[in-house]
């Protein structure tokens, strides 16, 4: 499977567990279906789906993780309108008032009436360990599903020394030098044709603009010498990624260049594992190059003074 974003974390300090223990801690922390009164359930699951056994899968130095989250579907409307119908039967019927702590009591019975009959939804996140570049990448769009996702990995393994990424040079303060003409993006990046620009002042709006040749653009000149700034922008790396890159690096949209993915259908073209692993092993090789040089593009990690 390809990544899709990049939510990127840097490691504060050396990660150390071997394959085996690793698996062991996985094991720990493995996926179970929600059980008849849990509204949601998460944990580690095989990479490979069906065509794997282990938690988790290692190839070149990298590791890939998989998290499994069910969720019963229950919405709150249904529980309130259940809730409203108790209470107005209790009224009707004896004649007085449901005050606040009875109607919680009743919902909570609703609630252990209806999770059994809620039906279920299953979600995966994928995310990446490159132990010797320092990084660990999550294949979601949301800070939330991230929080997620690093979190049961602590649990798991009792200790994850990790930091979102953070940067000297303001991605914003680039981005719009870029657009601006005031500074030539690096030679290895192109830009897109797609961004995101907010007035420095809350009442100023957001502008989006996509399909749009930004360096040639009058519209977004005019937005620029108006004091608006570049929060979001579509880059291109090396014609081996296009992405969008957002104020706080985060990569969104990814897409892998034409190279890449016809030499991932060339190695895993024997079997399903195969193509996973393919997949795997090309994508985790071009992050190992492309996160340090996206780092450097933008005056390297904040607080590391090398």
């Amino acid at each position: 499977m390809w990544f899709k974003n990049l939510m990127i974390y840097t490691f504060t300090d050396e990660l150390k567990f071997d394959s085996e223990s690793l698996e062991k801690h996985l094991e720990n922390g493995a996926f179970t279906p929600c059980n008849s009164q849990e509204l949601s359930s998460y944990g580690w699951t095989s990479p490979l789906g069906k065509h794997g056994e282990t938690l988790h899968h290692a190839s070149n130095g990298f590791i890939m993780l998989c998290a499994k989250k069910e969720e019963r579907i229950l919405p709150a409307s249904v529980v309130k309108d259940f809730v409203s119908e108790r209470v107005q039967t209790i009224e009707d019927e004896q004649g007085r008032k449901v005050r606040k702590k009875e109607r919680e009591e009743i919902k909570e019975d609703v609630l252990m009436e209806l999770t059994p009959k809620a039906f279920t939804r299953a979600s995966t996140t994928y995310g990446m360990i490159m132990p010797e570049q320092g990084f660990l990448i999550v294949d979601c769009g949301s800070a939330k599903k991230a929080d997620d996702f690093t979190g049961y990995l602590r649990k798991t393994i009792g200790s994850l020394p990790v930091k979102p990424v953070t940067v000297k040079d303001a991605p914003v303060a680039l981005f719009t030098a870029w657009l601006d003409g005031k500074m030539e993006p690096p030679a290895d990046i192109t830009i897109g044709e797609e961004c995101e620009l907010n007035a420095s002042e809350d009442s100023g709006g957001v502008v989006r603009c996509s399909k749009e040749p930004l360096l040639d653009s009058e519209e977004i000149r005019t937005h620029l010498k108006a004091g608006k700034f570049v929060v979001k922008l579509a880059l291109e790396w090396q014609d081996s990624l296009s992405f969008v890159l957002d104020n706080e690096l985060t990569v969104k949209k990814l897409r892998f260049g034409d190279t890449i993915m016809e030499k991932a259908a060339e190695d895993g073209s024997d079997s399903a594992a195969a193509e996973f692993d393919a997949q795997f092993t090309l994508q985790a090789l071009e992050f190992a190059q492309f996160l340090p040089r996206l780092i450097e593009i933008f005056g390297g990690l904040q607080g590391d003074d090398n």
